[in-house]
């Protein structure tokens, strides 16, 4: 696997600068593509450990579907202190930042930037942090995509996989079972080869220990689910969230278990069928196409081509969507108004593959909240 800039043709330039943004909670560095648009957000992104920008969002955002997202948003990659490509070791003495600080580095970059607002798209330790700085900052983030998060506090996913795995002895080796399912490890040589890679030669792994100490001294997040009835000011994510997770990820029960504790009508539950840990690597094209369903759910991006996503609607009135990599439609008014009802109500939604045939109908979806595959 190869991780290139330019995978694909663009067919566009796209303006790109870097630079260190200074913080009291140390350096971070920060890659901007394409210029800020007025009344607009940019999408902010944030890796999980043992990844960096590239490594981590290479696949999706060179992913031929997504130019048409990077022609509407800029996208500000930011890296955790000490984690981008090239780091130099962290000065002794530095007390690497907690998830707290770490979520305030972000307000920081924004306000840096002359940024009013973002939508998040981040991964594991970067979703927690995102989520943080959502929760403390709700008038700066539109919108959510979270892969892979966890609500809950010390590592305890982290620790379950190395106990399962018995063979996590390394730094790189309890990364890789952070990253990917034991399935994943048993089978794709090539995929686990090509992170451990990355995560051994393109992170500076005195930075890297720092990082993973930081993430595994974390507290469970502070949210609480709204009950009809219950109390009204519970600590809770202002803004849409699509939580997503690979079917077959270390991370399912977590992400199952940070969806319990959201608000139901502002939250959507994605599980990618026949996905692993890195859902935005293993199936960029369904990704990318949840994500502009999400972006338009959220009032932009009306006109956008889906050329994955199958619709259906439950007897409910709950969402379900289905995908398969060859499909093409046009989207219509119709499902555009879809979208904006779906941010209205909780919707767990699952992806399968569908027939190529272009003169298949859409047949109803069964009388369940989830279709499985």
């Amino acid at each position: 696997m190869v991780l290139e800039e330019n995978e694909y043709d663009t067919g566009f330039e796209i303006e790109v600068s870097e630079e260190d943004v200074e913080t009291q909670f140390g350096k971070v560095h920060c890659t901007m593509k394409g210029t800020p648009k007025p009344n607009r957000p940019v999408i902010l992104t944030l890796h999980d450990i043992g990844l960096n920008h590239k490594t981590c969002f290479n696949p999706l955002f060179n992913h031929e579907d997504m130019q048409e997202i990077s022609r509407h948003f800029a996208v500000l990659h930011v890296e955790a202190p000490g984690q981008h490509e090239g780091a130099s070791t962290l000065p002794t003495g530095f007390v690497y930042p907690s998830m707290d600080q770490l979520s305030e580095t972000l307000a920081i970059v924004l306000k840096h930037y002359g940024i009013k607002s973002a939508i998040g798209l981040a991964i594991g330790a970067g979703a927690y942090i995102m989520t943080k700085f959502a929760l403390n900052h709700p008038d700066m983030v539109e919108g959510l995509v979270l892969i892979n998060i966890s609500a809950q506090s010390e590592g305890w996913m982290d620790w379950a996989a190395h106990k399962m795995s018995g063979w996590a002895h390394t730094l790189p080796d309890m990364i890789i079972t952070h990253l990917f399912s034991k399935e994943e490890i048993q089978t794709n040589h090539d995929l686990i080869a090509t992170y451990r890679h990355h995560i051994q030669n393109g992170v500076n792994q005195s930075n890297l220990q720092q990082f993973v100490k930081s993430y595994n001294s974390r507290k469970a997040l502070d949210v609480e689910r709204p009950v009809q009835g219950g109390t009204i000011n519970v600590r809770t994510l202002k803004c849409s969230s699509l939580l997503v997770v690979g079917d077959s990820s270390p991370a399912v029960d977590a992400v199952v278990d940070c969806n319990s504790k959201l608000n139901p009508t502002k939250t959507t539950l994605l599980k990618m069928q026949d996905c692993g840990g890195l859902p935005q690597v293993d199936q960029p094209g369904k990704l990318v196409e949840a994500i502009k369903y999400f972006i338009q759910g959220l009032g932009y991006m009306a006109s956008a081509s889906m050329t994955r996503l199958v619709r259906s609607r439950t007897s409910s009135g709950t969402s379900i969507a289905s995908m398969d990599g060859s499909r093409s439609r046009s989207q219509s008014t119709r499902s555009h108004t879809n979208v904006e009802q779906r941010g209205r109500s909780q919707t767990d939604v699952s992806m399968q593959s569908v027939s190529n045939s272009p003169s298949e109908p859409v047949l109803p979806a069964p009388n369940r909240t989830e279709v499985s595959c």
